[in-house]
């Protein structure tokens, strides 16, 4: 999925920098190793910005830690608000109510981050308001997992006991 969102976004007019704000720390990494599998052709300017490629480690692998350092590790390099985003609109897309859809079509195209953080919360409560509470409550766990961790207060604040509009 994190190769498929950095296809996606490397349209040719965003620079690594951005890329990296989209796609998280990771991104220049990322982005090296589409371009040595083939799937990115770089210019030569961002060739230079990119890691250098990293041998397969011939010393036996150092041993791993417990499962939930593991977890927090890979939710940490994980997160960014375009996977956030890419989320909820296909949760959004699987309803087959109108509010679903103005809220997809309101989510899809928002640029600003807390624009977008704002129309996700609310495509939240419109979950709430359309499907059963454990999608929702499964929803909004995924949500927590992918959000920026500047965004979690917000998610946090969420008061899905009871049902209410949000007004943007």
């Amino acid at each position: 999925m994190r190769e498929r969102r950095a296809l996606i976004l490397c349209d040719g007019r965003r620079n690594l920098e951005e890329l990296t704000v989209l796609l998280g720390p990771d991104a220049p990494a990322l982005i090296g190793r589409l371009h040595e599998t083939g799937y990115l052709a770089t210019d030569a300017s961002i060739r230079k910005t990119l890691p250098a490629p990293t041998p397969a480690p011939a010393a036996a692998p150092a041993p791993s830690p417990p499962p939930a350092a593991q977890r927090e590790t890979a939710t940490g390099a994980r997160r960014s608000l375009v996977g956030a985003k890419f989320y909820m609109l296909g949760m959004l897309e699987l309803q087959r109510h109108e509010s679903a859809a103005a809220h997809h079509a309101q989510l899809r195209a928002s640029q600003d981050p807390d624009a977008t953080v704002a129309h996700l919360l609310a495509s939240l409560h419109c979950l709430q308001r359309t499907t059963n509470a454990s999608m929702v409550q499964r929803v909004r766990e995924r949500l927590a997992e992918v959000l920026p961790e500047d965004y979690l207060p917000a998610l946090e604040k969420l008061n899905l006991a009871t049902p209410q509009s949000v007004s943007l």
